[in-house]
């Protein structure tokens, strides 16, 4: 009997010892958590470079959040628990920004590549109408 009784806690303690992967109901998964984060931090990013008053901020800043949560098929309140679920495992989070962060670096050696070919044709066209006819 005291074999059973062995067997069945130590079955018992390694059913609720076992960690599930999946998180908790509502939380976004986490690919499209580190597009939907990208995503907002490229808004942080567009808000903060403008010069504007508080209000208009918060007005335009809004909308752009809205957007980019309607593009993602979710809401603040999704994204909050979202973020605060993933907030409380950070290893997990480490992953996850260091993703975005080669997100946000392949953006912006995007731009940079189109501003490079943008200035080259511009300089063209400049040594071309420079030329006397």
């Amino acid at each position: 009997m005291r074999k059973y009784i062995t067997l069945f806690f130590s079955a018992t303690l390694f059913l609720f010892s076992c960690k599930g992967t999946k998180g908790p109901n509502g939380v976004i998964n986490h690919d499209q958590m580190v597009s939907l984060l990208t995503e907002v931090h490229l808004v942080d990013g567009r808000s903060y470079g403008n010069n504007q008053m508080q209000d208009s901020l918060i007005k335009y800043g809004t909308v752009r959040y809205e957007a980019v949560f309607k593009r993602f098929h979710t809401d603040s309140a999704e994204f909050r628990k979202s973020l605060k679920y993933y907030s409380t495992q950070p290893v997990e989070l480490q992953k996850m920004y260091d993703q975005i962060l080669i997100n946000l670096k392949k953006k912006a050696d995007s731009l940079n590549s189109l501003q490079h070919v943008a200035d080259s044709i511009r300089r063209k066209q400049t040594k071309k109408n420079a030329l006397p006819q």
